[in-house]
């Protein structure tokens, strides 16, 4: 009669059975199961005899229990990481591990096109004009209260017209009377030469250079025949009877006093002081 070969834990006879060797003692599969298999850190089942264990730091998994902790891929056989006792694949890491965009608050995922600015990431296509919505990439940008918009929409938006061509005035330009203008806008309203930097005046709401105002629109002294303007020699200007002077020109016809605060006799449209009019 053969000896006996039985379970470490029940005692049954395990010849001709199935059996597992646990510290070198013999032991059927269900007692395997029940005192010595590792629990599945995912299932909290026990991982039998017909099952493949898997095991890192002290942790155990059935073979299909292996997976991603947050897209579930099985990773029995896939390149993993552990982050705070979390099994990811190498996708989800990276995706946990990116920068997150400022605008729609994805992952910025590696390799993919991004822009830094003022300390936040935005995907290529999130960094966008706060107006027309349209993605900046490679153009021009500029930013009005923390808001970010592409050179067309700000120039509409913010930027100031000319009062002459009523288009935007995008840098430099001349302020008169409150009112912008394009340098080259800000003309003479009859030769049309550039008014920027140079003297110039306006007469019934057009501006004038100074020699189309003198030669145009400027009274002639009666005396001088010169036009009488604001240019040059300060002076003030004396109007009788619908001529006009030179302060300095309205004189004695006879004696060049000057009658601009005198006494004077007017004769044939030329003037005379109190004296020579007597001698007349």
């Amino acid at each position: 009669m053969s000896d006996r070969f039985d379970c470490f834990y029940c005692r049954d006879d395990l010849n001709g059975k199935k059996y597992i060797k646990k510290n070198e003692k013999p032991v059927c599969v269900r007692c395997f199961e029940k005192f010595c298999a590792n629990t599945c850190t995912e299932c909290r089942r026990p991982i039998g005899t017909d099952s493949k264990e898997l095991h890192h730091k002290g942790r155990y998994w059935h073979d299909d229990c292996f997976r991603c902790s947050k897209c579930y891929k099985n990773l029995a056989k896939e390149a993993f990481s552990m982050k705070e006792d979390r099994i990811l694949c190498g996708k989800c890491s990276s995706r946990e591990d990116a920068p997150r965009c400022s605008a729609c608050y994805k992952p910025v995922l590696a390799g993919t096109e991004s822009v830094d600015y003022k300390g936040s990431t935005f995907h290529d296509d999130c960094f966008t004009c706060y107006q027309c919505k349209r993605p900046i990439r490679s153009t021009s940008f500029l930013t009005k209260n923390d808001n970010i918009y592409c050179s067309s929409c700000h120039e509409k938006k913010f930027a100031k017209h000319c009062a002459g061509c009523r288009k935007a005035i995008t840098s430099g330009g001349v302020n008169y009377q409150d009112q912008p203008w394009h340098s080259d806008c800000f003309v003479c309203c009859m030769c049309e030469k550039s008014l920027a930097g140079t003297r110039f005046t306006s007469h019934q709401e057009k501006i004038y250079c100074v020699d189309c105002y003198k030669s145009k629109v400027a009274k002639k002294c009666n005396g001088c025949h010169n036009p009488i303007t604001g240019f040059g020699k300060a002076t003030n200007v004396v109007n009788y009877e619908g001529g006009s002077w030179h302060e300095y020109c309205f004189n004695c016809k006879r004696c060049s006093l000057n009658l601009s605060e005198k006494h004077f006799i007017s004769k044939n449209g030329d003037m005379y002081c109190t004296d020579c009019s007597k001698k007349l």
